[in-house]
């Protein structure tokens, strides 16, 4: 039996085969990833995979996704054409902190108002004639809409599922209506409408990414049910997917840690997954990752999404290679295409770098990047761009063109050439050095030639007054040093006294959000430059390397800290790995709180899934609590995708508050309730 597992990243596709009978990887491929028709790149992997010997994609019978393309809508804030409804929620709240967390103006959301109590009691009912009549109106060039309650959590939603009920009911909506707390059940009703606007936003992203996966598998008649990769590693349907698009932000480096702990064993560890554009680091205690509880936060978006705990930083192998103003070589956190690997496209860039390197050319200025167009505008009728704009996107139709060319072409010079707001948007994208290309000329990657490199490198190092070895060597260091300093950083901020970097921090130095002490601690611990005096810091934590380049960075890192490196087997495609290997967890939490009067404990109120429970019997209230939270468990991990054999386990914790000596009174019961179940009948 047979799982396909498919990685899209920033720059590679990974595609694996993995045996379930004999828990082995058959074979891997590896392609780069096609922004423009992502199921291009998907389908060279599978393509490779098809070509290797005793491959049989018939026996495929679960294909399992991670990709980054959540994530990237949410840091570039695209997305569909969602609305949002508050019920119950203060427009002058929003219009106060709606913005902390990523919400649009307030005009740009219907606020249905009505009265109720955090208990869930209800004083005045919503107008609901009144929401029939307005609210078409302001969903009429919607395609996704979420719709969040502000006491949901503690009247069984009723007025959100009345909501959606009337807008599914007519004739005059037919996308996607969800509500909230279908979502979540955190209490922060601002932040839950962030996370449900911004899950309607992503609803057309994944279908559409949903669809040219299939085109990719159709193209090879695999015909097996396809699942996709939660943010906190578990899996879920497509179908479901589809509806909760927002449960998939960071779940390409989730697979990555999922998969790094499988193959390497290790219990108690450091991922370190390096990619093209950035490296992405997690804890690991007993087997298994810390857990994000407060919500991932992604670009402006402040979310309840729950996930594995991750820190990311700019650090890959197509992160730009330059220098400053000064002459300095520096590391950017700016991702760029390899010169090595756009020249094997257009083979005219290596003779103009010929003329630049065999040139005497000193400049402040990236003389030696190219820029290379990735989505045309060109022929676009709007007021958006400029005429200049879409003239420089005509240019790059050809062709990339290297700066001084671009500045002559349009009639400007290297000064004032400007075309950020196209970098911005991704209508465009430079070409320099890289560490990819670096590692080309070392001859640690072989699979573009090296000569565009060593042109680049040859005109750069003479911009810096080191010799061409110099160079490529500071390169490789600074990549060490970078992955060291954030692994302390990481260690320091999981340990660090609660508060240190409210009060002390200090930003913008070298991007690390570190104070200047700790930076330069750290950094003198790596170069050991300090004369009579040395620092030597180490972690208990051994680390696990993923990633392709991984393997020639990590191992001198934690030999230096002094701990035990792993780089496993098939490292290189460990997040396609994890892509297969999950399996689907859902958790459920219901909350059982005591009401207390002035003759002492009034009754308990049991805040289900269904509506709240009122009672004296504290028994029958965790009775009911616990069962409503397992119902909703294990019902939930079927709509996710579970069939089979479905595990659900429950437990009861009680929140004390402690008086002086030995009296106290309860403040509240939490009752968890977790089911675990196969995507498949998978062994």
């Amino acid at each position: 039996m047979y799982g396909l597992g498919i990685d899209t990243g920033g720059t590679y596709t990974d595609a694996v085969i993995y045996d379930f009978d004999s828990k082995k990887i058959l074979c891997s491929a590896k392609s780069l990833t096609t922004h423009e028709n992502l199921s291009v790149g998907i389908s060279n992997s599978l393509g490779k995979i098809a070509e290797q010997d005793n491959t049989d994609l018939n026996k495929i019978e679960i294909v399992s996704l991670s990709t980054t393309l959540a994530t990237n809508a949410c840091v570039e804030n695209k997305g569909g054409r969602a609305k949002l409804i508050f019920i119950g929620v203060d427009k002058n709240v929003v219009c106060d902190v709606g913005s902390n967390y990523g919400l649009p103006d307030a005009d740009e959301i219907y606020f249905l108002d009505y009265n109720g109590k955090h208990n869930g009691d209800i004083i005045t009912y919503p107008d609901w004639d009144k929401f029939s009549k307005e609210i078409f109106d302001f969903l009429s060039d919607a395609d996704s809409v979420g719709i969040v309650d502000i006491h949901a959590m503690n009247n069984g939603a009723v007025f959100e599922k009345k909501a959606k009920d009337i807008i599914l009911n007519s004739d005059k909506f037919d996308k996607q209506v969800i509500c909230g707390s279908e979502l979540f059940d955190d209490l922060n009703s601002v932040k839950r409408g962030s996370s449900a606007l911004l899950n309607a936003r992503l609803i057309p992203i994944i279908c559409d990414f949903i669809d040219a996966i299939k085109q990719s598998l159709n193209k090879y008649n695999i015909n097996a049910p396809v699942v996709l990769v939660r943010s906190d590693g578990s899996l879920m349907s497509e179908n479901f997917t589809a509806v909760r698009p927002v449960e998939t932000l960071l779940c390409g480096p989730c697979a990555s840690v999922m998969g790094g702990i499988a193959l390497s064993g290790e219990e108690n560890c450091l991922v370190v997954d390096m990619g093209g554009t950035t490296t992405d680091i997690a804890i690991v205690k007993d087997g298994t990752p810390l857990k994000s509880n407060d919500g991932i936060n992604i670009g402006k978006w402040r979310t309840f999404v729950k996930g594995i705990y991750i820190d990311t930083f700019g650090l890959g192998g197509d992160s730009a290679v330059r220098y400053d103003k000064n002459h300095v070589l520096y590391l950017d956190s700016t991702r760029v295409v390899p010169i090595s690997i756009i020249s094997n496209e257009y083979p005219e860039i290596v003779e103009k770098l010929r003329e630049l390197a065999e040139s005497d050319k000193i400049h402040t200025y990236l003389l030696h990047e190219f820029f290379y167009l990735l989505k045309d505008i060109s022929e676009e009728i709007n007021n958006y761009y400029t005429d200049e704009e879409r003239r420089f996107c005509r240019l790059l139709k050809k062709s990339p063109l290297i700066y001084s060319e671009a500045a002559e072409k349009m009639d400007s010079d290297v000064y004032k050439l400007n075309f950020a707001r196209l970098e911005r948007e991704g209508i465009i994208i430079r070409c320099g050095l890289t560490p990819t290309d670096i590692m080309c000329i070392k001859g640690d990657y072989n699979a573009y030639g090296p000569e565009a490199a060593k042109l680049t490198v040859k005109y750069m190092s003479r911009c810096v007054d080191l010799t061409e070895a110099e160079f490529c060597d500071k390169i490789y260091d600074e990549i060490k040093q970078k992955l060291y300093i954030n692994i302390l950083r990481i260690l320091w901020e999981h340990n660090k006294p609660e508060d240190y970097t409210n009060v002390y921090r200090v930003d913008n130095i070298h991007n690390y959000p570190l104070t200047r002490d700790l930076y330069n601690l750290f950094k003198h611990s790596w170069e050991n430059d300090i004369p009579d005096f040395s620092v030597n810091i180490s972690t208990p934590l051994s680390i696990v390397g993923v990633g392709a380049p991984i393997h020639i960075f990590l191992p001198d890192v934690a030999k230096r800290l002094g701990v035990k490196c792993v780089i496993p087997g098939n490292a290189g495609v460990a997040n396609a790995v994890g892509a297969v290997m999950g399996n689907i967890t859902v958790s459920c939490d219901i909350e059982v709180k005591p009401v207390y009067g002035s003759g002492g404990l009034e009754e308990y109120i049991v805040f289900g899934k269904s509506g709240n429970l009122h009672g004296t019997d504290y028994a029958k209230a965790i009775e009911f609590a616990t069962a409503e939270a397992e119902k909703y468990a294990y019902e939930e991990a079927i709509r996710r995708g579970a069939v089979g054999n479905i595990t659900v386990k429950s437990k009861v914790v009680e929140n004390n508050a402690k008086l002086r000596g030995n009296s106290g009174f309860l403040l509240n019961t939490a009752v968890n309730a977790t089911a675990v179940g196969r995507i498949s009948n998978l062994g």
